[in-house]
């Protein structure tokens, strides 16, 4: 995959800043921000915290990855995003979001669907030159 075409550049940089956002979002849930003096563990269970570790890790990890423009980055944030609303559809009780949550991540994984799609176009269309 090429992520250096000029176009698709400027949106890969724009959903890594989405990434990066949610994924510290996620680590000021982990740190227990605005929970007062409750344990982040205690609110969540042991299980969801975890969960919530992996996917905050995963989502700064890929945003790194995207920035610099790897495909890496591309295939983290389709995985955990992709596996962190599959369990949230199926009903685990760990993953906790709200709708807006939700959206944002089905954001995330439709552009970066899109990413993928566009990169192989533009990858065609230079092999038929």
């Amino acid at each position: 995959m090429d992520f250096n075409a000029p176009p698709i550049g400027i949106y890969i940089r724009i959903v890594a800043i989405i990434s990066l956002l949610l994924g510290l979002n996620d680590a000021a849930r982990l740190l227990g921000v605005n929970l007062g003096a409750v344990s982040p563990i205690s609110t969540m269970g042991m299980t969801g915290f975890v969960y919530l570790a992996i996917f905050a890790l995963a989502r700064l990890f890929a945003a790194v990855g995207l920035w610099i423009k790897a495909s890496w980055g591309a295939v983290l944030l389709v995985g955990a995003t992709g596996v962190e609303l599959a369990l949230y559809l199926l009903g685990s009780s760990d993953v906790d979001m709200t709708a807006i949550g939700f959206a944002v991540r089905l954001v995330l994984l439709a552009s970066i669907i899109i990413i993928f799609a566009l990169s192989i176009r533009n990858s065609r269309a230079r092999a038929a030159d």
